[in-house]
């Protein structure tokens, strides 16, 4: 039997969303084709799942930018979508891709190889990097410390202490403008 994927390095790291997500996928895995299906099922045997707020900012995520290499070609950059988005073609990686499906959980730097439909020669797909990741700048705007805030207008200033009655012009009633 042909080995369906290799990967450089230590395998793939996946959220906790991403995992429930490829668990869907797996459940309908006969929508899509025989070497798809294999590389969804060794990514969720070989997965280490962990939180969001726990991941690595150079590892992809769904809805992560990234820029990748297939073989001698020139970078791609793409956002890994959950399914095709219309009006974004040549923007989106979609999941239920056979790429799209390989770059997630990848860190950069890492390498898979894939093979290539009616070819003998295998794909061989490499993580330049995360330009992007979702939890990593959620993470950084919590980070962020907000300013103290600041006295800018003493609303009290200028009024009269409590107890002190205002004396309005005589008449109290507001006319009928405060209907």
């Amino acid at each position: 039997m042909q080995e369906i994927a290799v990967w450089t390095g230590q395998g793939c790291i996946l959220t906790t969303k991403d995992f429930t997500i490829l668990e869907f996928l797996q459940e309908r895995r006969h929508r899509f084709s025989e070497t798809y299906a294999a590389l969804l099922r060794a990514k969720l045997d070989a997965a280490t799942v962990i939180f969001r707020e726990d991941m690595p900012a150079h590892v992809t995520t769904l809805n992560s930018r990234v820029r990748f290499r297939i073989g001698d070609e020139q970078p791609q950059t793409r956002i890994i979508s959950h399914d095709e988005l219309q009006g974004f073609v040549g923007l989106t990686l979609p999941l239920t891709t056979l790429r799209g499906l390989a770059l997630l959980g990848l860190a950069a730097g890492e390498t898979i190889v894939l093979p290539r439909d009616g070819t003998a020669a295998p794909e061989r797909v490499v993580l330049e990097a995360v330009l992007y990741q979702p939890e990593a700048a959620r993470r950084k705007m919590r980070a962020t410390a907000r300013p103290a805030l600041r006295l800018v207008h003493n609303a009290d200033a200028g009024t009269p202490p409590r107890g002190v009655p205002i004396i309005s012009g005589g008449d109290d009633d507001p006319g009928p403008s405060a209907a």
